[in-house]
């Protein structure tokens, strides 16, 4: 099995290096690498450039500044590469961030995976990051959910999802796509990737107005919006955060934002959720 490994890169003249040096280290070495610079303004061109000058298996493209929205820019620059690409020959599509350091089985245990779990659709490990010098598991999530900087899909499953959405909570919408389509999301425990720019800090705080973008491109229906602010508010202890969510949310409502998900998605979205908050709550 043969990996394509998708890496957006902004402004990470800090970071890349750890990140491509992990993949040289490799124990499997069937790969490429496409190194998407995605407007960079400062040495992470140079940086990308020892790596494709050196080794046959890195490549790059270079993109002008982007003016997309977060979350859809990375999406943007992720297929900006892929396009570049003959899907014919690889197995395995990843989208891997420009700061992370992955172990030295990363890959062969991912490869290992598919192989022997012809059901499995999208598999990662776990994300940690530094705290007064030791590194710890993220926590950002729950531990089913492969996160962003480290998604590894299987090439059938990639492509029969439509690939990745250029939206804001694109890397959930991919997760209930797959699992409405059979395929298993998957995270290995044991394989322990470092989140190289957080150290400490806790980057998962977002502002109200951020998940009211969120809940309304990931497609949700007012009540369910209603409730996902709901639990955010509760965990930041504060009524106003519900309702700065909702003002956002319903901002996004009466413009009609586009949503780049299909109104069967939509529902797909809605269904899965509404299950779940059944199987949580209501115990049914």
């Amino acid at each position: 099995m043969r990996f394509l490994i998708i890496i957006p890169a902004h402004n990470e003249e800090n970071n890349l290096s750890f990140t491509l040096d992990s993949l040289q280290q490799q124990s499997f070495k069937e790969f490429k690498v496409v190194v998407v610079n995605d407007g960079s303004t400062d040495r992470t061109q140079e940086i990308i450039k020892k790596y494709v000058d050196t080794d046959s298996r890195f490549e790059t493209v270079n993109l002008q500044k982007s003016s997309h929205q977060p979350g859809s820019k990375v999406v943007n620059a992720f297929k900006n590469g892929l396009n570049t690409q003959n899907l014919d020959e690889f197995d395995i599509i990843c989208k891997f961030d420009a700061d992370i350091i992955l172990p030295e089985n990363y890959l062969e245990t991912i490869r290992n995976s598919f192989q022997n779990n012809p059901e499995y659709g999208l598999v990662g490990g776990l994300l940690y990051v530094e705290k007064d010098g030791s590194w710890i598991y993220e926590g950002n999530s729950n531990k089913h959910h492969v996160r962003g900087p480290m998604k590894a899909y299987r090439k059938e499953s990639f492509t029969q999802m439509g690939g990745l959405r250029e939206t804001l909570g694109w890397d959930n919408i991919d997760s209930i796509l797959l699992e409405n389509l059979g395929w298993k999301e998957v995270v290995l425990s044991e394989l322990q990737v470092k989140l190289i720019k957080v150290k400490g800090t806790d980057y998962t705080i977002k502002p109200a107005e951020y998940y009211g973008r969120y809940f309304y491109f990931l497609g949700l229906n007012r009540f369910l919006a209603y409730i996902a602010s709901s639990k955010e508010a509760a965990k930041s202890k504060s009524i106003s955060f519900f309702f700065t969510i909702i003002k956002s949310y319903e901002s996004c409502r009466s413009k009609k934002l586009e949503l780049k998900i299909s109104k069967q998605e939509q529902k797909t979205i809605n269904d899965q959720r509404w299950k779940a908050l059944k199987k949580k709550w209501l115990k049914m």
